[in-house]
């Protein structure tokens, strides 16, 4: 067993981390011993070899553990048994395996992280566990609700462009973004990015005390992007209608994890909808440009004004839109005229880049960059920066200009 230390002066924080691989111990190193406020025991030779680990004055213990190996689980458990609910311990495990996953549930590690492990996600991880009861409020995610006006109005395309563009819209990074599938009867998230969904509303709803950190990680998918999705499995001759409490908890849980959720609704109000369009930061009634489905847009904003009173106010975004020069159909003013206030932005058509990006499982931006939609999207969910400081960005070129002349 080797140990190495890094002590600045100083440090606030004890992370010691158990692990015998090489790799992930100088990718350890190199997030945290760059800061003035850790104190990081790097401790070399996996759990089995590294007797009795000393945990004292420790903020988190990060144990590296591969979960098929019955001897290292039974050295984790141990490890439990005699630290206690302090310090707590975040397991990375090389794989996702659910049984493996639910024995770290039952050890009560307060978290659970699969290798390839993102740097800002793993201090994020620590940060949070690290924090004693009472501590600061945890930061709630900026909510994105898609709501459909119409069947296949391409509510789910624009949901999962959308989560795309805020998982990519970090500036050192990308930023912890998920994507919820609302539709349990039919959604279509999962598929359209090619993963597997793995949310069991069954499962939980009996005791819905169980759902926590841990319990939602095994129901986590995860997309190559690093884009994390819940979603149920499709049961098309299912009419499903869940507890509100425990869809609420669900949700509630999902954005206490998160800098940015994206729902995508289904066009069924349920008993928890209400809340979930309560709870979002931007409301997306999206329709298609034809006149019911301008009519039933327009009916919709009624209805979520009338119910949510002083809550979020539904913004309407026609999809697949087509501007002709000289055609009898419907123009872009037609369309803010029946909408009224609430009309938001048209998104433009390509039907064949959206067909070849759900065929891929990827994002527009993979088939095309700078696409219309994206461009258009990006304009509706992306902070803009102001005429003010657009001005000082390009005095500040102008000055550089001048220096180098």
């Amino acid at each position: 067993m080797q140990a190495s230390r890094i002590a600045p002066s100083g440090a606030q924080t004890k992370v010691v981390v158990v692990t015998g691989d090489d790799a992930f111990a100088e990718q350890v190193r190199s997030t945290f011993g760059a800061s003035t406020k850790i104190t990081l025991d790097v401790i070399k030779g996996g759990l089995t070899s590294a007797g009795d680990i000393d945990v004292a004055g420790a903020s988190v213990v990060v144990v590296d553990i591969d979960a098929s190996d019955e001897a290292q689980l039974e050295a984790l458990t141990r490890l439990m048994t005699r630290i206690g609910n302090w310090p707590p311990v975040v397991a990375v495990t090389q794989a996702f395996e659910e049984t493996a996953a639910r024995r770290l549930m039952q050890m009560r590690v307060a978290d659970f992280l699969v290798k390839p492990v993102a740097p800002v996600e793993l201090v994020r991880t620590c940060a949070r566990v690290a924090k004693a009861p009472g501590g600061a409020d945890t930061t709630e995610a900026q909510i994105f609700t898609f709501l459909p006006a119409v069947g296949g109005a391409g509510v789910t395309t624009l949901a999962v462009q959308t989560a795309m563009l805020l998982l990519n819209s970090g500036a050192r990074g990308k930023t912890a973004t998920c994507l919820v599938d609302l539709d349990f009867q039919h959604g279509a998230c999962a598929d359209y990015l090619d993963i597997e969904p793995r949310l069991n509303l069954s499962e939980i709803e009996p005791s819905p005390e169980r759902l926590d950190r841990q319990l939602l990680e095994v129901m986590l998918s995860r997309h190559p992007s690093g884009l994390s999705m819940i979603a149920a499995p499709n049961r098309p001759a299912e009419m499903r209608s869940f507890d509100p409490d425990v869809v609420t908890r669900l949700l509630d849980l999902v954005s206490s994890h998160f800098d940015y959720v994206v729902f995508d609704m289904p066009r069924t109000w349920f008993s928890w909808t209400d809340s979930v369009l309560l709870g979002s930061n931007k409301l997306f009634v999206v329709s298609e440009t034809t006149v019911p489905g301008l009519r039933q847009a327009k009916q919709l904003v009624a209805a979520i004004r009338e119910r949510l009173g002083d809550g979020p106010k539904p913004q309407v975004i026609i999809n697949r839109f087509v501007q002709k020069m000289f055609s009898a159909g419907l123009r872009k003013s037609d369309i803010e005229q029946a909408i009224g206030d609430a009309f938001l932005a048209c998104i433009p058509n390509d039907y064949g880049l959206v067909r070849e990006a759900i065929d891929r499982g990827v994002p527009l931006e993979e088939v095309r960059k700078g696409n219309k939609i994206t461009l258009q999207l990006k304009q509706l969910v992306l902070p803009q920066p102001s005429a003010k400081s657009a001005t000082a960005s390009a005095a500040k070129k102008l000055s550089l200009s001048l220096a180098r002349g």
